[in-house]
């Protein structure tokens, strides 16, 4: 092979380098646009409702940060309340139970002091029959 060939070939070989590598350069723009294609779809569908799950989900962040707050402070206030529904409660069974023994109290001294009044007058009517039985027996 003489030098001019071997310059020719690889002049030839130099070429085709070149064309590999512009070949490979149309190839590589061809590729990452038909590929964005499939994808840049995707990827902005799906960031878009990754944004709006993520406002959703702070927006229930912040709700079940209030349900909590209102849960910790209506607890607070159930059990103050339940505490004052039984002191009610047994108040009202304190007032009546006294109540009962006052009307039972006064009953039976009502009726104590009757008996005894109803006793003595037994024995005013014992006399005053006596006297007429002897009245009757001296006549």
């Amino acid at each position: 092979m003489s030098e001019e060939e071997i310059r020719t070939e690889i002049s030839d070989k130099k070429d085709e380098i070149t064309r590999i590598e512009e070949d490979a350069a149309k190839k590589e723009a061809g590729a990452e646009k038909k590929i964005e294609g499939v994808w840049d779809d995707k990827i902005n569908e799906t960031k878009t409702r990754l944004d709006a799950a993520e406002i959703e989900l702070k927006e229930a962040k912040e709700e079940a940060d209030k349900w909590v707050k209102k849960r910790d402070k209506l607890a607070v206030e159930v059990k103050s309340l339940i505490k004052q529904h039984e002191n009610y409660l047994k108040g009202k069974e304190k007032e009546l139970k006294d109540l009962l023994t006052n009307i039972d109290k006064n009953k039976k001294s009502g009726i104590k002091k009757l008996e005894k009044d109803i006793k003595k007058l037994g024995k005013k009517l014992e006399k005053v029959m006596d006297e007429k039985l002897k009245q009757k027996i001296a006549e």
